[in-house]
């Protein structure tokens, strides 16, 4: 029969090695540069969530999720509409180099998905979702749909998603350590975590902005004013008449501190918007 002090030793020294596992999981990694809008936070990946299996994971997820798209008629339905979005994805596409030069090999790839919900998304390595809810609902000019594709690829430049993929896994590992003692055990599962991370968890504040300051530079660069990112803001955060923000703003910061934010960082690359379009 084990003493006390025997389990509070064995918990202990669990402890120790969950937290081990924790503080040791993850290095420091440089996704981007700076840019002129100076995101340069410290960010910590894991090395059990590598970039290249990242990518690998979120193309079958985006190629089947395409798959189930058009065998429903709701992939690229309205071809005028799918050649504008792409149009632009393109132009801020040439611009990712800025942040970060490996992004020119990735594949990227941009779909209309016809569905109700105001949403877009861009998954590692470059895939782009826009639904047809955001544009016929928000009703965007070009400049603001560039601000809503930016925002959502400099999301994947920073690698937003593996930075919580990694934290997942981290924990998972970490609580796996534990289930010796409680039974219950803890998998890492890469395919979950990235579902999880894409399309259930919302994203924190901090990347939230950096996604904002990113992305303005990218429309800016690309020849879009980056102010219409203010006006994009007011038209989602009015949709409904105010009866609630959509899913796409639930976790970005308030009105008035997003409103100061994008502001500030449109004005500070706005030179870069006139030397692009020639003004």
């Amino acid at each position: 029969m084990k003493t006390y002090a025997t389990v509070l030793n064995r918990l202990f020294a669990l402890g120790l090695i969950s937290s081990a596992l924790v503080l040791g999981g993850c290095a420091s990694v440089q996704t981007t540069s700076s840019g002129a809008v100076g995101v340069d936070r410290q960010q910590y990946m894991s090395s059990m969530v590598s970039e290249a299996a990242l990518q690998q994971e979120a193309a079958q997820q985006y190629n089947a999720m395409l798959g189930q798209a058009k065998a429903q008629g709701a992939l690229d339905r309205d071809a005028a509409q799918t050649k504008r979005v792409q149009t632009i994805a393109q132009r801020l596409i040439r611009q990712a180099g800025v942040f970060r030069p490996d992004a020119a090999s990735w594949n990227w790839d941009v779909h209309v998905l016809s569905s109700n919900e105001v949403n877009a998304w861009c998954m590692p390595g470059g895939k782009i979702a826009v639904y047809t809810g955001l544009i016929n609902k928000i009703k965007p000019t070009d400049a603001e749909l560039a601000a809503v594709i930016g925002h959502e690829m400099a999301h994947a430049l920073r690698e937003h998603a593996r930075e919580q993929v990694s934290q997942q896994m981290v924990t998972s590992m970490g609580l796996s350590v534990l289930s010796a003692v409680t039974g219950v055990g803890a998998t890492a599962d890469l395919g979950g975590a990235l579902t999880n991370v894409m399309f259930t968890l919302p994203n924190s504040r901090t990347h939230e902005t950096e996604a904002d300051r990113i992305g303005v530079e990218l429309a800016a660069r690309a020849g879009y004013d980056p102010r219409a990112a203010v006006t994009l803001w007011q038209k989602m955060g009015a949709l409904g008449g105010g009866g609630g923000q959509p899913e796409f703003l639930s976790t970005h910061p308030s009105a008035s501190s997003r409103i100061a934010d994008l502001t500030e960082a449109s004005n500070q690359v706005l030179p870069l918007y006139q030397q692009a379009a020639g003004k």
